[in-house]
């Protein structure tokens, strides 16, 4: 840690109290990582003894993802900035120790430029008015800036002047868009966008990897800290090369994507957001990735899915939101029974509370704890924590003699319980697609199948759709395949 940055006054930010965004800058650097250190192992160490967390060499300007809010006060002066904890105030910001430099330049340049283009601020109690928010996204590794302009309205004067005249001022601006948010709400984003200069996107290179980032899709904010995160998940997850891994809560695919680039078999991606998935196969593409595919739907219900095919996955990386993981997906996890699962979070409060559930209900052990610090100045803390099977804590040794005679066990009563106890086979997808490819030459989609099963009214769980299938409405089963998977389900025993 630079000593110059780390004799800097504690907070010297003069409007750290109002924002609420920097709760720890009254402390020194070393100070916040200790104050973050005890936090961990206040909530952690029940489970296992948390590492140290791993800092910055330089924790001031780290955000590549920056917003500000907009509005003109009673004396007609445009104010851009943040607003204030807890609260629809905006407290005025021209420039912030933890935002980029660059975003912070041009969310000023912007506000200066309104007046002399005749645009006004939005007036959430009034609803009407032209700019409500600014996000910048910088990539790191490539210096690209996106630059979105959130408006209340799709009316745009002088656009093309003013995409003009902001990237001759800064030529880094890759791509505009105007992103349309008309509802009083407290989302930043709107449903409508349009691309007004550039792809629509930028890119970054993270972990040797090429990822697109839109508007919408999520991206870590501090990518030096970000690629000390992903290579400890990857060392965690310790691939061989022939694991079949599966990334929860995939976002645009990073860590999927990084898994699939350094030593995965095949990687799975499940999200929810529509957005970030079709990143996510950009993604995928702009790596030459053939060993990875993503999934549009819900995690807990992607789980349940999963956990009653056979073929199961070997790792599980699971990065949820804030909010931490649901019972469903929780309870789907302990019944698909991945070896190893590498739990990544963003709030060690609700990490607890899913471990605790872990600890208590499946025989998965913690096995190592690590604290990275993702956002300095700041009271979040991001962990990444390796989980793997329990081994017994003792065996008891029986010696059993079979055979004929006082005091043994007829080996032909064994074979007949055992037949009568032994449970019915699993019949899965594969089976029914390779019974229906090998009798009648043609193949049969999974949707199909699980189309056919629920009109019969059979019990099942719905496989959420693949990206791909997305781009057009969904297309039914002909009768012949119909009659081909009914054909199965019987040969199966299922009906």
């Amino acid at each position: 840690m630079s000593n110059t940055k780390e004799n800097i006054k504690r907070g010297s930010c003069p409007v750290y109290k109002k924002c609420g965004g920097c709760q720890l800058q009254n402390l020194t650097y070393t100070e916040q990582l200790s104050f973050k250190q005890k936090k961990v192992e206040k909530l952690l160490s029940k489970f296992c003894k948390a590492d140290k967390i791993i800092g910055m060499n330089t924790p001031y300007h780290y955000r590549n993802k920056v917003q500000a809010a907009f509005r003109t006060d009673k004396n007609g002066k445009i104010i851009s900035g943040v607003y204030q904890s807890g609260t629809h105030h905006i407290v005025g910001i021209d420039e912030c120790m933890t935002e980029d430099v660059t975003a912070d330049k041009i969310i000023v340049a912007v506000r200066k430029m309104l007046k002399s283009f005749k645009l006004t601020t939005y007036d959430e109690d009034k609803q009407r008015g032209f700019l409500r928010h600014i996000l910048v996204k910088r990539g790191f590794a490539t210096n690209e800036v996106m630059l979105v302009l959130v408006t209340g309205t799709p009316v745009f004067p002088s656009k093309n002047n003013f995409v003009k005249a902001i990237t001759k001022q800064f030529p880094e601006i890759k791509t505009v868009v105007q992103n349309i948010n008309p509802y009083r709400t407290n989302l930043v984003l709107g449903d409508v966008q349009k691309v007004l200069y550039g792809k629509g996107y930028i890119e970054d290179i993270l972990c040797g990897c090429k990822f697109r980032i839109s508007p919408k899709s999520f991206y870590q904010i501090n990518p030096v800290q970000t690629e000390v995160l992903y290579n400890k998940a990857i060392e965690f997850a310790n691939l061989k090369g022939k694991e079949t891994v599966l990334d929860t809560y995939c976002g645009i695919g990073t860590i999927g994507i990084v898994a699939a680039k350094h030593g995965a078999g095949e990687v799975i991606g499940v999200e929810l957001n529509k957005d970030a998935v079709k990143d996510a196969v950009q993604n995928a593409r702009a790596n030459n990735l053939k060993n990875i595919r993503f999934y549009q739907g819900d995690a807990g219900e992607f789980m349940e899915a999963v956990a009653e095919e056979s073929e199961k996955p070997d790792v599980v990386f699971m990065d949820p939101p804030r909010a931490g993981s649901d019972e469903k997906f929780l309870s789907s996890l302990i019944k698909m029974s991945p070896k190893t699962v590498v739990y990544i979070s963003c709030n060690p409060e609700t990490l607890a509370r899913d471990l605790a559930y872990l600890d208590k209900n499946s025989t998965y052990k913690i096995q190592k704890i690590q604290p990275v610090d993702m956002f300095p100045h700041t009271a979040h803390i991001e962990t990444v924590v390796l989980l793997s099977h329990k081994k017994a804590d003792s065996y008891i040794h029986i010696d059993v003699e079979f055979g004929e005679g006082e005091g043994k066990i007829p080996v032909d009563s064994i074979a007949k319980r055992a037949e009568a106890y032994k449970p019915k086979e699993k019949v899965t997808y594969k089976m029914i697609k390779e019974y229906i490819e090998a009798k009648y030459g043609f193949k049969v989609h999974t949707a199909y199948i699980a189309e056919v099963k629920r009109n019969l009214g059979l019990p099942m769980y719905d496989a959420p759709n693949a990206v791909e299938e997305l781009k057009q409405p969904r297309k039914h089963p002909t009768p012949e395949k119909v009659e081909a998977i009914k054909d199965a389900l019987r040969y199966f025993a299922v009906i």
